[in-house]
């Protein structure tokens, strides 16, 4: 019971955070506000939560160590999501005409501040964490990045290639820098950052959600498998690429850790256990 008690409790943070931006998004400087509430309290609500359901402290969200965590994780998503950017543009297929809509970036700023904490609370603190304990590492990165990319789906613009490149890229690359660092924050920075630059910087849709424009006017225009289409960069070859690519190099920092867990043969009894309250 007490997974289901998580999902329930951070679920329903998730959808009154979202619904509480959406309320206020004709206003940048409301919904920035906004956001960011949602963030702090989905991270109050997570460590009650914890302490109430696990009667331990909430170590993947300690405060020491959280601001390099979120600080690093943030450069690191700005500039792979950079790349993705530089290699459409190589190709012809991005164009930036000028400036876009400055104030806008910090609405932008907040409605990714509250999906990046919620999600990554939800994803990789609950979902990931209790099945890893069943599976092992390997597996709970499978199924929970699977479930991760098929969640977009519920996105307005949303292809079943997005979705599928979702889970490849972002569900693998996201769930690897939980492992590597046993801490919520990298993950968090990470989103965070490659959100930000998608939406608030480069201006294109984010996950098919018919994101606004942000700090540059820009257009892209060209095959699906380079551009995205309508879900976006995230649907690029080379999010995909470049997501494998960092989910291999946060794997193998998380193997020379010891942070990988093996496949447990007791593990149906944990489950079986675990269901039964």
């Amino acid at each position: 019971m007490r997974l289901v008690w998580q999902l329930l409790v951070v679920v329903t943070v998730w959808i009154l955070g979202s619904l509480g931006t959406a309320a206020v998004k004709d206003d940048p400087w409301l919904t920035l506000v906004a956001g960011l509430l949602t963030a702090v309290v989905a991270v109050v609500v997570y460590g009650w939560l914890v302490r109430r359901t696990e009667h331990r402290a909430p170590d993947e969200i300690s405060v020491k160590g959280a601001g390099a965590g979120v600080g690093w994780g943030t450069l690191l998503g700005v500039a792979l999501f950079g790349a993705v950017i530089a290699s459409i543009a190589f190709v012809g297929d991005y164009t930036i005409s000028g400036v876009g809509t400055p104030v806008g970036a910090a609405g932008l700023l907040g409605i990714m501040a509250g999906a990046a904490v919620t999600e990554e609370l939800l994803f990789r603190g609950v979902l990931f964490r209790n099945v890893e304990r069943w599976t092992g590492t390997w597996l709970a990165l499978v199924l929970t990045g699977a479930l991760f990319g098929l969640i977009h789906l519920l996105n307005q613009n949303a292809t079943l290639w997005g979705a599928i490149a979702i889970a490849i890229s972002a569900g693998g690359m996201l769930t690897a820098a939980y492992v590597a660092t046993r801490k919520l924050w990298l993950p968090v920075g990470l989103h965070l950052g490659w959100n930000i630059a998608a939406s608030a910087i480069f201006s294109t849709e984010v996950s098919g959600s018919d994101t606004a424009q942000g700090l540059l006017d820009a257009t892209m225009s060209g095959p699906a498998l380079i551009t995205g289409g309508a879900f976006g960069p995230e649907g690029s070859v080379f999010a995909v690429v470049l997501g494998v690519v960092a989910t291999g190099v946060l794997m193998w920092l998380a193997h020379r850790r010891g942070h990988v867990v093996p496949v447990r043969r007791s593990a149906r009894v944990d489950v079986v256990a675990e269901l039964a309250g």
